[in-house]
């Protein structure tokens, strides 16, 4: 491989990577407070955590995008 096509390879994975960053991680903080409520009996947790998962996914995200790239 050309070492220009192996840097597009990078970024195309960089940037695959965040795109399932924010939807993942708001899922899993759905799930979370879904299977919390369920124990529970309660039916506010599914959004405190749905509240974290954003959070965490939008922190996770800006890191992500703000590493140098590797070259």
């Amino acid at each position: 491989m050309r070492p220009g096509k192996d840097g597009a390879w990078r970024a195309f994975g960089k940037y695959y990577t965040v795109a399932f960053l924010l939807p993942v991680s708001i899922l899993v903080g759905y799930a979370i407070g879904y299977f919390l409520d369920k124990a529970f009996h309660t039916t506010f947790l599914k959004l405190v955590f749905l509240l974290f998962g954003i959070a965490a996914g939008l922190i996770e995200t800006v890191r992500e995008l703000s590493k140098p790239d590797d070259r």
